[in-house]
């Protein structure tokens, strides 16, 4: 079995890289797997594992990471957000444009290749409902919500044709990111698990009441190599599918990573609330993700669960 992760080096898909390498049941039978990203951290040293360093807008690199079927294909690759929204040519190139490259290049194998590829709650667009569920409108507000909007669009098309074999699942903030720049306007809910784990101040961009929907990195890898081994029949009716989420304010979490590290933490944070930030990421409603969960898509549980599978 031939797994491609694009966005290999990044923070999901490191995290599923490390994984696959370590535990033999996370995808079982797979013989070869293709990492395709900008730069890579870290050698692997596995026979088993190639990786391919450059953009997946490259021709040249995605046809080299083509040029084996592709069993599984975990689609991980973007340019966020922020970054998106200030470079409208460098997010239409990587979100759009090589993803539909991508596509095409797996129509050509001769078996369907299972496509996993990762949306965005932002496609949602704000300002939210009162809750968000399987029917729920999608009003994207930014240029990166669109392109990934549009990418579900053509995994439901390529797959209705019979090309791949393609799932899509719209994440919500996958904490905690390591404390780098990444072009991410969530970022902060990131920074909140390090700074107080570190025992630093944090200064918090939204209110204390802001809700927002969390998922740790380990779960949001559960529920992507979950998606990898649905039969194909379960997707006959939809292939969109919101994850479930745990809805929470940065009260409540400041509060869990007060009694995880200590109480002395609390006074490490001061609020300094961003209107725009908040409008966008601070909230969120109660979200029914009913489809995902009849898949077996999950959550982490509890907001101690989370902490535990976060940091």
């Amino acid at each position: 079995m031939h797994i491609l992760i694009t966005g290999a080096n990044g923070f999901v898909g490191a995290t599923l890289v490390q994984r696959l390498l370590s535990d033999p049941a996370a995808l079982p039978g797979w013989t070869q797997l293709t990492l395709l990203d900008l730069t890579f951290d870290k050698p692997v040293h596995d026979p088993r594992v190639r990786s391919l360093a450059g953009s997946i807008d490259d021709s040249r690199l995605l046809a080299d990471a083509l040029e084996t079927p592709v069993d599984v294909a975990f689609h991980l690759a973007s340019v966020p957000g922020g970054l998106a929204e200030r470079d409208y040519a460098l997010g239409r190139r990587v979100n759009l444009d090589a993803t539909l490259a991508m596509l095409e290049g797996l129509k050509a194998q001769a078996t369907p290749a299972r496509v996993v590829f990762a949306s965005t709650i932002a496609v949602y667009g704000s300002p939210l409902l009162e809750t968000v569920d399987d029917h729920t409108p999608l009003r994207p507000q930014l240029s990166y919500a669109t392109q990934k909007l549009m990418g579900e669009l053509l995994i439901d098309d390529f797959s209705r044709r019979g090309w791949i074999d393609g799932i899509s699942l719209r994440l919500p903030g996958i904490v905690a990111r390591p404390p780098a720049p990444s072009g991410l306007l969530s970022a902060f809910m990131s920074e909140v698990f390090w700074k107080l784990k570190a025992g630093q101040p944090f200064v918090c961009p939204v209110s204390p009441g802001a809700q927002a929907w969390w998922m740790s990195a380990a779960r949001c890898v559960d529920n992507l190599l979950h998606a990898a081994r649905v039969p194909a029949q379960a997707l006959q009716a939809r292939r969109v599918f919101a994850l479930p989420v745990l809805h929470l304010s940065l009260l409540q979490l400041i509060d869990g990573l007060c009694q995880r590290f200590g109480e002395d933490r609390r006074a490490l944070v001061s609020y300094e609330p961003n209107e725009a930030l908040e409008a966008n990421f601070g909230r969120y409603p109660p979200l029914h993700a009913e489809a995902a969960e009849a898949l077996g898509l999950r959550h982490d549980g509890t907001l101690e669960q989370l902490i535990a599978n976060t940091v």
